[in-house]
C-alpha cells in the first residue's frame, strides 16, 4: 500500500509542511521583552468593579516610581511589542523612554472599555449631581494607585499620572482627591472643558464631523469595533447634503448612541457642561501635587485645555507654587512619537518631542518620584518659540496681555485691506462686507478632506496648512502689514475684538492670526508666500455675551465681539508680513450657521440657512483689531 496515500499529513509534516493541515498553532505566545516584564491584573474598585491593567516592570527593578496612565484606548495594544533590539511600547515613545529609565509603566482600561468591568460615561463626571454612583475617575485613580503601591513589590510606593487626551483627562482627575503617593501629574493635550474649546465645541459652534466619527467609534461597542460610516469620498460633500448636525448624526447612526443624544440636548453651556469643566474643579482645589501641563501649538484637538488647567492652578496661590508649563510645536498627541522634528512643512531644526521628554519631562519626573522633597529641576515654563525655531525658559506665562504684567498692542485692521499698529482715524465709518452663504461654506482645509485615519488625510496638519485657499474667496477678509523691518515675538494668547454688523440674526465668526512668508525663501522655495496659521478661532455669534444665554444677534447693527484666539510662542521674522483674516464659516468640521434665529441650530431646516451680508468696521469709533501679546527683551522674564 503507498504510504502517502495512507497518512499525508505525516508525509506533508516530514517535509516542511503543516502536521495538522492548519499553520497557527494553538496557544502561542510572543517572547517575552529582554528589558521588561508585562504583567495583567484585574484591580477591584471601591464599587467592586474590577479594572484590566498592563503593568510593565523593568527587569530586575527594585525601589523604581510607576507612571499610571488610565485609556479608553486599548490598554493591552498600547502595550502591544514590536520587534528590535529593545522593546518599544505600539504607539507612545514616552513609554519606551520611561522603561529606560527605569520606571515601572501601569497601563489601565477606564471602566466599561476593552477588559476593564462596569460601564462606560464619556467623561464620566465626578460623583455628585450628574453621577449618582459610587465611583468617578478620581475614586478610580486613587483605588488603583493605592493598590499599586500595595502590590508591586518592585516600586517605591511613588507614582504619577499622564496621558494625552482622554488620558490627560483622567490624569487630572487623579488630583480631585489625590492619594498620597501621587508624586507628580503629567496632562498632555487634555481634555478639559469641551464646550468652551476642546473636543466637541469651540465658543457654541459644534465640531460635528470629529465628533461625530469620534462618538461613532468609540461608544458603539466596548471595544471600538467599528468606524462610522462615509457616504461620500469628501466629508465636506457628506455634511452639506446632511444639512443639519442633527440630520448628519441621523444619516451616519450615530443618532442612536446615547453620548450623542445627550450632546443634541445640551447646544448651550448649561450645567451640564459646567459641572464637567476640569479647569473649573481644580481651580476650587488646593492642588499641591506637582503638574507638568503639555501644550501643543497646533492642537486640532485639545487645544484650550492645557492653557486653562495652567491658568487656574496659577489663580490659586496654593497651587501655584506646584504648576508647571510646556509648549512645543507639535500636533495632538504628537509628543508621545518620536517625530518632533517637523509638522506639515515646517521643519523645526532637531527633535523637538524627544528633547521634551529627555531634558524637561523625565527631569521632572525623576525629581518628584525619585529625589523626594523639593523644587522640580526645571523651569516653569519651557517654550518652543515657532519662527525663530527656539527653545527658552521663563518664570510665568503668559509674557504680554490679558494675565501678564506687559499690556498687549492692538493691531488694526484698515481701509484697503491694509493692517497696521496705528489706530484708524476715520470718522465716516469705513468697513469691509462679504455675503457669507451657507450654501457655500468654506472650507477648514482643502478638499477633498478626508476623516481622521483615513488615506489623504491631512488632520493633523491642517492647522498650518497653507491659507491661500481661503485668501482667494470673496467671502473671506484679508488684511495685512507690509513687510517687517524686525523681528516681532508673542508669547501669550492674542485675542480678536471686532466690530460687526449683519443682516442676520445670527452668524459665525473665524479669526486668523497668519504668518506671511517672503515671496522668495531660497532654502525652501515651496514656503515662499506660504500664509501659516499660528492662531485661529471661531465664535459663534449668539453667544457673545453670555455662553449659557443665547440671544438672536440684532440685525442691521453695529456689535462688539470678543474671541480669544489659542496661546502661541511665536516669532514674526524680519520681512515676513502679519496678516489677519475672517470668514463667517469653517466646515465641515463646524456645523454651519443658519444665519437665522432657531432655538437650536442642531435641528435647523433646510428653509432656516440663508445668505446674509457681514460688515467689519475699521473706524476711529469702531476700531476692530487683534490685542497681540508682543514682548521685547524686558519682558522675557527668562531664567
Amino acid at each position: 500500500m503507498n504510504t502517502d496515500e495512507q497518512n499525508p499529513r505525516v508525509d506533508a509534516a516530514a517535509n516542511g509542511g503543516p502536521a495538522d493541515g492548519g499553520d497557527i498553532p494553538d496557544g502561542f505566545k510572543p517572547a517575552e521583552s529582554d528589558d521588561h516584564i508585562r504583567r495583567e491584573e484585574m484591580i477591584p474598585m471601591r464599587d467592586g468593579v474590577k479594572l484590566h491593567t498592563v503593568i510593565m516592570i523593568p527587569r530586575g527593578a527594585s525601589d523604581a516610581p510607576m507612571m499610571l496612565e488610565r485609556t479608553p484606548y486599548n490598554a493591552s495594544k498600547l502595550t502591544r511589542l514590536t520587534s528590535g533590539p529593545q522593546a518599544v511600547m505600539q504607539m507612545y515613545a514616552f513609554h519606551a523612554d520611561l522603561i529606560s529609565a527605569g520606571y515601572i509603566v501601569v497601563l489601565q482600561d477606564v471602566r466599561g472599555k476593552f477588559k476593564s468591568e462596569g460601564r462606560y460615561i464619556m467623561n464620566l463626571p465626578l460623583r455628585g449631581q450628574d453621577n449618582d454612583g459610587a465611583a468617578d475617575h478620581a475614586t478610580d485613580a486613587w483605588d488603583t494607585i493605592d493598590w499599586l503601591v500595595k502590590n508591586v513589590t518592585e516600586s517605591n510606593g511613588r507614582v504619577a499620572t499622564i496621558g494625552i487626551s482622554y488620558d490627560g483627562f483622567t490624569a487630572l482627575m487623579s488630583l480631585v482627591d489625590p492619594h498620597p503617593a501621587l508624586g507628580a501629574c503629567v496632562p498632555i493635550n487634555p481634555m478639559v472643558d469641551n464646550w468652551i474649546g476642546d473636543d466637541w465645541f469651540h465658543n457654541g459652534a459644534f465640531r460635528q464631523s470629529a465628533t461625530a466619527r469620534y462618538v461613532y467609534a468609540q461608544t458603539s461597542t466596548r471595544r471600538s469595533d467599528y468606524t462610522a460610516p462615509m457616504p461620500h469620498y469628501d466629508e465636506y460633500d457628506t455634511w452639506l447634503a446632511a444639512g443639519s448636525a442633527a440630520e448628519g448624526g441621523r444619516l451616519l447612526g450615530v443618532d442612536r448612541l446615547p453620548f450623542w443624544q445627550r450632546l443634541m440636548q445640551h447646544p448651550d453651556y448649561d450645567d451640564f457642561w459646567r459641572v464637567q469643566a476640569v479647569d473649573s474643579i481644580l481651580r476650587e482645589r488646593q492642588v499641591s501635587v506637582p503638574v507638568l501641563n503639555v501644550h501643543s501649538q497646533w492642537d486640532a484637538e485639545d487645544i484650550y485645555g492645557p492653557m486653562a488647567v495652567h491658568a487656574a492652578l496659577e489663580a490659586n496661590e496654593d497651587s501655584s507654587n506646584h504648576n508647571y508649563l510646556a509648549i512645543g510645536p507639535w500636533s495632538h498627541s504628537s509628543i508621545g512619537f518620536e517625530d518632533g522634528e517637523a509638522l506639515g512643512p515646517l521643519r523645526f531644526g532637531g527633535n523637538t518631542a524627544r528633547w521634551f521628554r529627555r531634558e524637561v519631562m523625565l527631569p521632572f519626573l525623576d525629581k518628584c518620584l525619585k529625589a523626594g522633597p523639593g523644587s522640580p529641576g526645571i523651569s516653569r515654563v519651557t517654550a518652543f518659540e515657532t519662527g525663530s525655531n527656539t527653545w527658552h525658559q521663563h518664570d510665568q506665562w503668559p509674557l504680554a496681555g490679558d494675565g501678564a504684567d506687559a499690556p498687549s498692542t492692538p493691531l488694526y485692521l484698515g481701509s484697503d485691506g491694509e493692517l497696521s499698529f496705528a489706530k484708524p482715524t476715520d470718522d465716516n465709518g469705513g468697513f469691509d462686507q462679504y455675503i457669507s452663504d451657507p450654501d457655500k461654506p468654506v472650507t477648514y482645509q482643502q478638499r477633498p478632506i478626508r476623516p481622521k485615519g483615513s488615506p489623504g488625510s491631512n488632520w493633523d496638519a491642517w492647522l498650518v496648512e497653507d491659507q491661500r485657499f481661503a485668501a482667494s474667496r470673496p467671502d473671506v477678509l484679508t488684511y495685512c502689514t507690509p513687510p517687517l523691518d524686525s523681528i516681532i515675538r508673542l508669547a501669550g494668547q492674542p485675542v480678536a475684538r471686532l466690530f460687526a454688523a449683519t443682516t442676520a440674526t445670527d452668524c459665525d465668526w473665524i479669526v486668523k492670526l497668519i504668518d506671511v512668508f517672503p515671496d522668495q525663501v531660497p532654502k525652501t522655495p515651496e514656503m515662499g508666500g506660504y500664509q501659516l496659521p499660528v492662531a485661529m478661532e471661531i465664535l459663534r455669534g449668539r453667544y457673545r455675551d453670555d455662553p449659557a444665554n443665547p440671544e438672536p444677534v440684532p440685525a442691521d447693527q453695529v456689535v462688539a465681539y470678543r474671541l480669544a484666539l489659542p496661546h502661541v510662542c511665536h516669532a514674526f521674522l524680519p520681512g515676513h508680513r502679519i496678516m489677519i483674516q475672517i470668514q463667517s464659516s469653517w466646515f465641515p468640521l463646524y456645523d454651519r450657521n443658519p444665519q437665522t434665529w432657531v432655538e437650536s441650530i442642531f435641528f435647523a431646516e433646510a428653509e432656516d440657512f440663508r445668505k446674509a451680508t457681514h460688515r467689519v468696521y475699521h473706524s476711529r469709533a469702531a476700531a476692530s483689531h487683534v490685542e497681540l501679546p508682543i514682548i521685547s527683551e524686558h519682558t522675557q522674564h527668562e531664567s
